[in-house]
């Protein structure tokens, strides 16, 4: 069924409250099989509600609607909802005696405006609301073939209203399932990823590839959508080892993971310990790091030396090199992983120094970082491609690519 998913609220027009219930609804459906045709939003205005259902119908067969469920003068969907697909509201008892026993469960006195939430359209299937007061409903079209199903805006409600009373009538609906994997990718543009991959998506019909980009990084989406999961499934796995062929030197997830987790794992996996020391990423490094559960079985130890004299004292960084090369070079990030293997005694010890901005320190380009790896007595360090897209952004940045060395000297 051809979907459209409305949330109402003025609250999200004026971005006072992040629309994550129409993400959520697209993982679901998109997981049951339902083509997920567009996302609406609309204030609490009842013409441009009643505008926006007609709109959705016309290219729709299902639409499922949150938010404007509640007691108060401008939770109006049911209203709408109503008017639109030619029914009226009656007040369904059931709906009475649950708001009641929630109240007195509660110690609490309703309102004459509480018991709106109970009126319901007549030809509605009732959905009860087990974790807030305002039921929901799913309503077919008088002339049959188009469904509503209304849910309330707070999330909590809204899951569990989709996952107990929704879900399992779309099951029964269903007749092919959607089935996708999301791969992650380090040290590729989007574009390049493309274009290295084009002789898969150009014509392509199912599965299909798409990419996007996230901030230091891109993931690729291979999907499917077959009359049985394991077609579906077979269809990807087939589709995911031609994109490895291509750019799997690429490739750190198979199973949308985020860098960290990846590397946390890896590191726990092999058992070697590591320590970090970090100049302009302040921290930032050992704080993702130790994000990932179960990392105090390898994490040992991660020193911010910001300063040139914390560099010499702890480290045991020459002062010579910082004299001919500066904090922000190859040799001084060297020197850095190189002390501090000598200082933890650990198996693996990453550094990084540079230029985060705004302003320049040594008078080298914002943006100039170096990492240092020292890794089975060995030491290099690399100086990371990138564009200055300000303070924030560098040290994150930075911070991925001390996770990607990481990655590809234990790999």
């Amino acid at each position: 069924m051809r979907t459209a998913i409305l949330t109402v609220g003025t609250e999200i027009l004026f971005g006072q409250i992040v629309n994550t219930n129409a993400a959520w609804l697209s993982q679901q459906l998109n997981d049951l099989g339902y083509d997920v045709m567009y996302h609406y939003t609309v204030g609490d205005n009842p013409q441009r509600l009643h505008d926006l259902i007609e709109l959705a119908f016309r290219d729709c067969d299902l639409i499922l609607t949150t938010g404007g469920l509640g007691p108060t003068q401008d939770d109006l969907t049911k209203e709408v909802i109503c008017e639109t697909m030619g029914d009226h509201l009656i007040v369904h008892e059931p709906s009475v005696r649950a708001l009641e026993e929630r109240a007195k469960a509660r110690g609490r006195v309703l309102t004459e405006n509480n018991y709106k939430q109970a009126n319901m359209p007549s030809r509605a299937m009732v959905l009860p609301n087990d974790a807030g007061t305002a039921p929901g409903f799913a309503l077919e079209s008088a002339e049959g073939g188009k469904w509503i199903m209304s849910m309330p805006g707070p999330p909590r409600e809204m899951t569990r209203m989709f996952d107990l009373q929704i879900r399992p009538i779309l099951q029964k609906w269903q007749d092919s399932v959607i089935h996708y994997r999301m791969i992650r990718c380090f040290g590729i543009g989007e574009s390049q990823l493309e274009t290295d991959l084009l002789p898969l998506i150009d014509g392509q019909t199912d599965p299909t590839i798409a990419t996007y980009a996230k901030e230091g990084e891109c993931s690729l989406r291979i999907a499917s959508k077959r009359p049985t999961l394991e077609e579906a499934s077979a269809a990807v796995d087939e589709m995911t080892a031609k994109v490895s062929e291509i750019v799997g030197e690429y490739i750190y997830s198979y199973d949308n993971e985020e860098l960290v987790d990846v590397v946390g794992n890896l590191l726990k996996e092999k058992k070697i310990s590591v320590a970090c020391a970090e100049s302009c990423t302040g921290g930032l490094f050992a704080g993702a790091l130790t994000e990932v559960p179960g990392i105090s079985a390898v994490f040992d130890r991660g020193i911010v030396t910001y300063s040139n004299q914390a560099k010499i004292d702890e480290l045991g960084v020459n002062p010579a090199t910082l004299e001919a090369f500066g904090a922000v070079s190859m040799e001084t990030a060297c020197e850095m992983a190189s002390g501090l293997a000598n200082v933890s005694g650990c198996d693996l010890c990453i550094s990084v120094t540079g230029e985060a901005g705004p302003e320049s320190s040594e008078g080298k380009p914002v943006g100039t970082i170096y990492v240092g790896l020292c890794y089975k007595g060995e030491t290099h360090a690399v100086q990371i491609p990138m564009r200055n897209n300000g303070r924030s952004w560098n040290r994150k940045y930075a911070v991925l690519n001390m996770m990607a060395e990481i990655y590809k000297a234990v790999k």
